[in-house]
């Protein structure tokens, strides 16, 4: 159940952030966006099972509009980055996407009016920023943080970090560790088999 929990935290974080917005505070984002995304969730239209891929697509676009996905895997892959040639970088860009709809997507189609609250944004640099939330649910309290970053006049989350554990972090572990052991091409064909299987 805990785990069911933190993947359901995770996925709701990538959806925070539906519209890029041009100026204003990182956190005036979150307040706005967050109600894009709960529209979704909350469609009446939508509730029925035969609507599932719907809101799933609809879901989709927002994390693409929302998501600096390049930042979000170079970040990941950290030092292994430069190890990947462009072609394969832009490979594991889509399949990581793909990983990440597979582990969650069901997850946040489950969410039962859980109460968000938005605490207060850092700005980390110009163009860089920490929104602190939380999520409350009927038993606890769960810290949500959003890194952002701003570019070309957008805001966008690269990393989201729950109950002080990173995404990001979290995920870089796991590639660097096949990479310490494997080649980039059989990290791709892990990824491939991963997002292959029903």
């Amino acid at each position: 159940m805990k785990k069911q929990l933190a993947g359901l935290i995770i996925i709701l974080t990538f959806f925070v952030f539906a519209i890029p917005v041009y100026a204003g505070a990182p956190l005036d984002t979150v307040k706005v966006n967050v109600n894009n995304v709960l529209d979704v969730l909350r469609n009446p239209k939508l509730k029925a099972e035969s609507a599932k891929e719907i809101k799933k697509e609809k879901l989709r676009i927002i994390y693409k509009m929302m998501f600096d996905e390049n930042e979000f895997s170079r970040r990941t892959l950290s030092r292994n980055w430069s190890k990947l040639n462009p072609a394969e970088q832009a490979e594991f860009v889509k399949l990581f996407e793909q990983v990440l709809e597979k582990s969650y997507a069901d997850k946040i189609l489950d969410y039962t009016n859980e109460k968000v609250e938005f605490t207060k944004d850092e700005m980390k640099s110009d163009t860089q920023a920490e929104v602190q939330t939380k999520i409350i649910t009927a038993s606890k309290e769960i810290p949500i943080f959003y890194r952002m970053i701003l570019k070309d006049g957008k805001w966008k989350v690269y990393d989201v970090v729950v109950e002080n554990v990173s995404l990001v972090q979290n995920y870089r572990t796991q590639f660097n560790d096949i990479l310490s052991k494997n080649t980039p091409e059989q990290l791709l064909e892990t990824l491939r088999k991963k997002v292959s299987k029903p």
